[in-house]
Order: C-alpha cells, then structure tokens, then sequence
C-alpha cells in the first residue's frame, strides 16, 4: 500500500502544483480597460480608465454593445491612465458587455467588461434558506430523511472500510 502511496501523492501535489501555476492572478494586469463601477443599473454613469496608451495616449472608446455608442479617452492632468466616461442607456437590458477602447497612436486595442443590473450592486437581494428542487438536502426540514440519509451514508463507509481491511489482510473478497 505505501508503494502506491508515494507515486500518488507525488503525482496529485505536481497536479495541484502545475493549476495554480496556470490559474490567473487576481486584478487588472497593466494595460487592461478598467471599468468602474463593474456593476451599474440602466441610465448609470460608467468611467473607464487604461494606461496601455501610454502617459500622453488618448483613446477611442466604444460602448456601443450596450447601446451607448462611442466616447473618448483622454490623458488627465496628473494621472498616468487615459479616462473617460459614458452613461449606460435606461433602455440597456440586464447582461454582460464588452467595452472596448482603441489607442490613437499605437491601435492597441484594450476590452473589459461592464455588467448592467436590474438592482444596484449595494441593493441587491441576496437569497436565503433552501433551494426547492424536489431532491432534499443535508439541512431540509425533515429530520427523518437527514437521519436515513446520515445513517446509510455511516453504512456505506461501514462497509467500505471492512472491505480494504480484508483486502489488507489478504483473506480475499
């Protein structure tokens, strides 16, 4: 058992090694379009930021996936990111959208994401209790059915467990 053991964790700690090597980092990395607030109702104001144009860069914006058609992004006094605003239309529906934004000198072209709600993101609703799907769950409201569901679950482990210990042993199953 412990010959098997050692090649396993092995090879599950090089697992977890290479997914986390390969997962994203948290945070806009440089040169993306920050936009701020990610989250805003229909007729909101939105501001959208990006230094990938450089200190003295201006930018074309484009907004037009959620119907607010093109604005500009310019360079601020003391700020090293090129900003600019757009109001999100009141008739823009709920969803996901790409705002884009090119740079006039170099035509980088930088995106970022805008997500349009029905409720602002301080008001929104968030959901309670448990979810009705007909299946039940370790919480519901009925004790009995947790408890056959605890006990066959100790059962199977039970049984589980008996078996690798005979195997172990070498009586065979």
């Amino acid at each position: 058992m412990r010959r098997t053991a050692r090649p396993l964790t092995a090879t599950a700690l090089a697992v977890a090694a290479a997914a986390l090597a390969a997962a994203p980092a948290h945070g806009a990395p440089a040169g993306d379009l920050r936009v701020s607030p990610g989250s805003v109702e229909p007729g909101a104001h939105v501001t959208v930021r990006t230094s990938a144009c450089g200190q003295d860069g201006a930018a074309a914006g484009d907004a037009s996936a959620v119907g607010a058609g093109a604005f500009t992004l310019a360079p601020g006094r003391y700020e090293t990111a090129a900003s600019g605003r757009f109001r999100v239309p009141p008739s823009a529906q709920p969803g996901t959208y790409e705002i884009t934004a090119t740079c006039a000198g170099s035509g980088r072209r930088v995106t970022g994401d805008l997500v349009v709600t029905l409720t602002a993101g301080h008001e929104q609703v968030h959901p309670r209790g448990s979810v009705k799907t007909g299946v039940g769950g370790a919480l519901g409201p009925d004790p009995v059915q947790t408890a056959a569901g605890v006990a066959a679950l100790a059962v199977a482990a039970a049984g589980g467990t008996w078996l690798l210990h005979r195997r172990a042993r070498g009586d065979g199953i």
